[in-house]
Order: C-alpha cells, then sequence, then structure tokens
C-alpha cells in the first residue's frame, strides 16, 4: 500500500480493500466452538459477583483469655499445697529458710534488713484460701518486675482459735515449696519482729 501526499492511504492494485481488511480482521478475533467449549467449563459452577467493590476482611479483636489465666491462676495457687508440717512454729518463734548454696553473708545480710524491700504484701486477718491466693499472685508480680527482696506480713498468730500461728505456719510452707525463694527469715522488730518475713527471691 502507498501514501498519497495528502496522507490518504491508496490500495495498490491486488490488494485487499478496506471492507475486505474490516472482515478479515473480524475473522481473526472471532472464537471457536472448541474455545468456547473450554471457556464455558472452566468457569462451571463460578458464582457472578453482584457488584465490583472488593470487600477487606474485617480485623478482629483478639478476645482476652479470661479463662486461661484464670486456669493459670489456679494453677500457681494449688502449686502452695496446704499439707502443714508437723513441727509447727509457735507464735513467737523465729522463721528461717534457705537455699543450698546461699552465701552465709547474703543470709547474715538478709537477717539484718540490709536489703532494699522492693514490695510488701500484707497477709494479716485473711483466710487460709485468700492467703494464699494473694501470695501466689504476689510472687508472680514480683517475677515479673524482677524484685529482689520482698516483705511478707503473716501476723504472729496469737488470737488463733487453734492456739497456734495457722497463717504464718501456712507461709512457712508455701514459700519453701517456691523453686524462686531463695531464702527468708523473720524480720527485724521495726518491720514486724516474727508477724513479718523477708524474702529473697531469684531475678527472673
Amino acid at each position: 500500500m502507498d501514501w498519497d501526499g495528502a496522507g490518504v492511504e491508496i490500495f495498490a492494485s491486488g490488494s485487499m480493500s478496506p471492507t475486505e481488511q474490516v472482515h478479515s480482521m473480524a475473522n481473526r478475533d472471532k472464537v471457536s466452538d472448541e474455545e468456547s467449549e473450554l471457556f464455558r467449563r472452566m468457569v462451571d459452577g463460578v458464582t457472578p459477583l453482584n457488584h465490583d467493590r472488593v470487600q477487606h476482611p474485617r480485623k478482629r479483636v483478639p478476645p482476652v483469655p479470661k479463662q486461661s489465666r484464670e486456669d493459670e491462676r489456679r494453677v500457681i495457687e494449688d502449686m502452695l499445697s496446704d499439707v502443714i508440717d508437723p513441727a509447727d512454729v509457735e507464735s513467737g518463734d523465729e522463721l528461717l529458710f534457705h537455699r543450698p548454696g546461699i552465701q552465709h553473708g547474703v543470709l547474715r545480710k538478709l537477717r539484718r534488713g540490709q536489703y532494699s524491700i522492693d514490695a510488701e504484701l500484707d497477709l494479716h486477718g485473711m483466710t487460709s484460701r485468700d492467703a494464699r491466693q494473694a501470695l501466689a499472685e504476689f510472687l508472680r508480680l514480683c517475677g515479673f518486675n524482677s524484685a529482689k527482696c520482698v516483705r511478707i506480713i503473716h501476723g504472729k498468730g496469737r488470737g488463733s482459735a487453734q492456739g497456734r500461728p495457722v497463717l504464718k505456719n501456712k507461709v512457712n510452707h508455701w514459700l519453701q515449696q517456691r523453686n524462686d525463694v531463695l531464702a527468708f527469715c523473720s524480720a527485724r522488730a521495726v518491720d514486724g519482729g516474727t508477724g513479718a518475713i523477708y524474702v529473697l527471691l531469684k531475678r527472673q
């Protein structure tokens, strides 16, 4: 084909006319029966959309694991057995316990109250059940906050109906079951005397 000076396309002798060219292009774009059948098989079972908008999935707020936390609390609480050692201490007896390997200097410093108190728990007047739960939760929080030395007030139990300091004996027994407790001893008189203890904790 050639172009004349006016920019019009001129078909040379023997070339297709514009009409023939259009028909040729239409035939080239025509879909065969085989292709139509293949397309129908591909889209079989596909449900067409009623709209052309994309729906993004909504962000779900993660549920608060209340039951898991409750179960964890109970496990921690149940770790503290209520079995009391037959050799119970009396009201005015001093408490003293330490793990093997604790240096004498560390224990001496603890008994003198020379460690700064990072946290304090007052169990005085609580029932045994409430005290056990409070102690377990207190020690858990102390671990999270890397507390080193804490003071626990258990009272002297002089007014106990059993004639012995029940809560003091239970605290003495509970703490010995905890691997995070390195040592504990009765406090100085200014910090509660035999009605309270200093507890040295393992850093988490």
